[in-house]
């Protein structure tokens, strides 16, 4: 996708929790300080709490990877088990062998525990339980979590928890049929969302990790993904993720502050309006109710001012001279226009049409084929000879393909649609709703779509495959006559079935020439161009083929 457009050696900003991407803001160093301090010190309760996305997981990860080495970790992702689900988890974490009368036995599970427990103590070991979403643990394993910390020496805590949750786990604790639980708790920290420095420095870092240190994102870009994310890392991926997947769309190598708020608005799933049209509209209320309170009081006093306002005519002030009284002037109202349907409105108008099912018959009528619902839409393409391509990639991409697609559009109330994609050109593109052709600004149109489309074309064989050097077939005798028809030659009957040097050399410089991946091997994508730059007649294309010679 975008990855090698950019120069990234991979996506940046994929939400999984890898502890290289960690940025070790202020925030999350002291998070980081206070797990530590946990694990290397005495035992008890260790809380770690933080709003969603906001890099607790990776942290714990990271935790996870500055383990000293006398110490045994069991990790407890799922919190929400009974209290015997949650000894027999430990113990299978700790690698516990447990007799089988035991397992269903909460006091042998404990047991068990406690003999590795007295065991790791002897040897100079430490045993941390780690469990993630801890919010979710009921008052039952809560009341089993604190008889654990029971479990020690005379001098030594034989057990060491951490508890990693959201901040519903801070009220949990607050409550009163726990307070045990909670006067035991020796650390605390609440992991608070980035500041607007930090957050730079977040998308910088994880953009260097993946291999790139020019300034991919503009400084209002940056601004604008610290205002529309509130500064929570895993808000801060998605977005940015998406919006250098809608500026590989646009074949822009700079993301925009316009390319953030498109990102954010499909992520929340609504329209983000720009920082300054906020304020201008809080401004224009706060007028507004101004002018509002005014009127109230002076109108009903002016009886002629009173008529007036009543009148089809907008009252203006006006002072003739400096010092004159201000006299009211009259001037017509400005009649209202009937704004155009936007790209929004004709999709949510056709929501009814703009599923799968009637975006794949529309294109598969394209082709001469009718479509029936009991099957599944590529299958019946290909009993008529035909296959579907799925592909994510620009606007580029989907002109040198040249064939109407399927494209996925998500308007700005978060909703799907899919809608078939007839003809583009350098402004416009042509898209089929409903029972009628629209044509919408392609500027728009970039603003609802991230790159996903698909095609249909026409294989040459029923079985498609990658032609590579060495293969002989009659897929590869196609391909040497198509190249070879393009520039009005004939194709060397003695080698028409064979990929040979020369031929890998032809398919470089048709790649080349078409704005594809340069390695010589025919895949899919240099077959479908090659299939339609030679189209036959009476096959859809987005834009009619100019003529070649031979």
């Amino acid at each position: 996708m975008y990855t090698r457009f950019f120069g990234l050696t991979e996506k940046p900003f994929a939400i999984t929790p890898d502890p290289r991407y960690l940025y070790l803001s202020e925030r999350h160093a002291e998070a980081l300080a206070h797990l530590l301090y946990g694990v290397n010190e005495s035992g008890g309760f260790i809380q770690l709490t933080g709003e969603v996305g906001t890099g607790k997981t990776t942290v714990v990860r990271t935790l996870l990877s500055r383990i000293p080495q006398h110490a045994d970790v069991a990790v407890i992702m799922n919190p929400r088990i009974s209290s015997l689900e949650f000894l027999l988890t430990i113990c299978e974490e700790l690698g516990v062998s447990i007799a089988q009368s035991d397992h269903a036995s909460v006091k042998g599970l404990v047991d068990a525990l406690n003999g590795r427990l007295l065991s790791a103590h002897a040897e100079g070991r430490r045993v941390i339980v780690i469990v993630d979403e801890a919010q979710n643990l009921s008052a039952e394993v809560l009341e089993q979590v604190r008889l654990l910390t029971n479990l020690e020496t005379s001098t030594h805590k034989l057990l060491q928890i951490i508890l990693i949750g959201q901040p519903e786990l801070r009220e949990l604790l607050d409550r009163n049929d726990l307070r045990q639980l909670a006067q035991r708790i020796t650390g605390r920290y609440h992991l608070q969302p980035l500041s607007a420095e930090e957050t730079l420095g977040y998308v910088r870092h994880r953009l260097r990790v993946a291999g790139v240190s020019d300034e991919i994102f503009s400084k209002a870009a940056l601004a604008e993904v610290h205002r529309v994310s509130r500064g929570i890392p895993r808000v801060i991926n998605v977005c940015c993720d998406r919006a250098l997947l809608g500026a590989f769309t646009r074949e822009t190598h700079q993301v925009t502050a316009s390319l953030i708020r498109t990102a954010a608005g499909e992520v929340y799933g609504r329209r983000i309006m720009p920082s300054w049209v906020v304020g201008l509209t809080i401004v224009g209320i706060l007028v507004a109710a101004g002018i509002a309170v005014i009127t109230w009081r002076v109108l009903p006093h002016s009886p002629t001012i009173a008529r007036l306002a009543n009148s089809s005519a907008v009252i203006v002030g006006r002072q003739m001279s400096p010092g004159a009284p201000v006299v009211a002037v009259l001037q017509p109202k400005q009649p209202t226009l009937k704004p155009t349907l936007s790209i929004n409105n004709l999709l949510i108008s056709h929501r009814s049409q703009t599923d799968d099912a009637a975006a794949y018959r529309r294109l598969l009528s394209l082709w001469g084929v009718a479509m029936t619902e009991d099957r599944e839409p590529c299958a019946q393409a290909n009993k008529a000879g035909l296959a579907c391509l799925d592909q994510q990639g620009s606007w580029a991409q989907v002109k040198i393909l040249n064939r109407p697609a399927i494209l996925t559009l998500i308007d700005n109330q978060g909703e799907k649609h899919r809608v078939v994609l007839t003809h583009l050109d350098a402004k416009n593109a042509t898209l089929i709703l409903g029972e009628h052709d629209e044509q919408v600004p392609l500027e728009e149109l970039s603003n609802i779509w991230f790159g996903e489309f698909v095609v249909i074309w026409k294989p040459k064989s029923a079985h498609v495959r990658t032609l590579a050097l060495g293969m002989r077939n009659d897929q590869v005798r196609w391909l040497r006559r198509s190249l070879s028809a393009l520039k009005g030659l004939a194709a060397d009957p003695e080698k028409s079935d064979l990929y040979d040097p020369v031929l890998v050399e032809a398919v470089r410089n048709f790649q080349r020439d078409y704005r594809l991946a340069v390695d010589g091997i025919a895949g899919v994508q240099t077959q479908v161009v090659l299939d339609a730059i030679l189209a036959e007649p009476g096959s859809p294309l987005l834009v009619a083929n100019a003529p070649h010679s031979g």
